[in-house]
């Protein structure tokens, strides 16, 4: 099991539709208790965050953005759970993002997520690709 590279195509999570992807699909990624907190520090309970995101595949929002992770590491924290985080580069808006896993079998689910606005852009913060 490669858990970076298993987890590393699951993120960025909710910003880049999978094949084929709908409601469905995106519930299947998020836990039943799934929520997160938003770079604005907004809180977000999961029927929030899927309906936000089944209307931005519909719409086509994301699919073609130049967004890029860097330094994209992995931790365990349990025997089937992990942690991921990455810098997420929007062009115009740099994150930290951090998501936990859990596997279920052989797949994964969501249980939380956040994403952390960076204001220092400096090399220091955010080292190259």
């Amino acid at each position: 099991m490669d858990v970076v590279a298993e987890l590393r195509a699951r993120e960025v999570i909710f910003h880049r539709s999978p094949p084929g992807s709908g409601r469905a699909v995106l519930e299947a990624i998020a836990a039943p208790d799934y929520w997160e907190v938003g770079a604005s520090g907004a809180v977000y309970a999961r029927n929030d965050v899927l309906d936000v995101v089944a209307a931005r595949y519909a719409a086509g929002v994301g699919h073609d953005e130049p967004w890029h992770v860097r330094d994209f590491a992995v931790q365990r924290l349990s025997d089937d759970t992990w942690l991921a985080t990455y810098g997420l580069d929007q062009g115009d808006r740099i994150t930290r993002r951090a998501t936990i896993w859990t596997r279920h079998g052989d797949d994964w689910v969501a249980r939380y997520h956040q994403g952390t606005l960076v204001r220092d852009v400096s090399p220091e913060v955010m080292p190259p690709a």
